[in-house]
């Protein structure tokens, strides 16, 4: 008897593989074909346009040329526009820390100006036992030179610390010092003629910052001419040591106290 022979079963991913592939190579010569009539369409009227209209043909064919270049000109305006943005950002980027770098290098040179200023202002500290020449006719010197003056005879007797303070800022002090029993001196100086007396405004103004601000136990205003009374009347109440011309020669010649000693005399 013999045995009828079955057709071996197909695998059913072997099936559905072979179905995907023949429609989809039937999709592709369709869409093809689609393709190939659309083309043939579109040659067929460009031809006919040709023949029947040239004119219009030659028309559209300047703009179909002119509209690429004209494209590629907006495509470069883009990028041109974008690199320009790009290069402002930079540019910008780089002016600000040209003016950080700027303004720090103004800012250390006013430092170092300011350093200079006030090195030139203060003059170095006396030594006591130095040979001082005090000898001066207080009238002839200028206002620095009257304030070095002073500050020689601070540092003749026995004062330490002693500096030339004075300036457009010295808020009412010219020349600084410490005494021998480490009080500290402020003496504001006023080279004036015989007839221009210190009047009570410079004292008011000394006195309004010689206690506060430079924190005097002695203060002293000390000319080359005279005090008003109303000027003597303020200083006795603010407990400010008033020399006038005649007082200051005789500090300098030996006969007479020094500012300090006067405060402790009438203590």
């Amino acid at each position: 008897m013999t045995v009828p022979s079955r057709p071996a079963p197909r695998v059913a991913g072997e099936r559905r593989f072979d179905r995907f592939d023949l429609r989809a190579n039937a999709l592709f010569f369709v869409l093809l074909a689609i393709i190939l009539c659309v083309m043939a369409f579109l040659v067929r009227t460009a031809a006919d346009i040709v023949e029947s209209r040239p004119l219009w043909a030659g028309v559209l064919v300047v703009v179909a040329l002119a509209t690429v270049p004209l494209g590629r000109s907006r495509w470069r305006r883009f990028s041109a526009a974008r690199y320009a943005r790009r290069a402002a950002e930079v540019l910008e980027e780089a002016a600000e820390q040209a003016s950080e770098s700027l303004g720090a290098a103004e800012a250390e040179e006013r430092a170092v100006r300011h350093g200079e200023e006030a090195t030139a202002v203060l003059a170095p500290p006396l030594a006591p036992d130095a040979a001082y020449d005090c000898d001066h006719d207080y009238a002839a010197l200028d206002a620095d030179g009257f304030e070095e003056a002073i500050a020689q005879l601070c540092s003749r007797d026995a004062c330490q610390a002693v500096e030339v303070v004075g300036g457009a800022c010295d808020l009412g002090a010219d020349v600084l010092a410490v005494t021998a029993d480490g009080r500290r001196v402020v003496i504001q100086c006023k080279r004036y003629g015989e007839g221009n007396r210190v009047g009570s405004q410079d004292l008011q103004r000394f006195g309004g910052t010689c206690f506060t601000v430079h924190e005097a136990d002695v203060a002293a205003l000390v000319t080359t001419s005279d005090f008003t009374a109303p000027a003597l009347e303020y200083a006795q109440q603010c407990g400010i040591v008033c020399v006038n011309g005649e007082e200051l020669e005789a500090w300098r010649d030996g006969t007479g106290p020094s500012p300090w000693e006067r405060v402790g005399a009438e203590a």
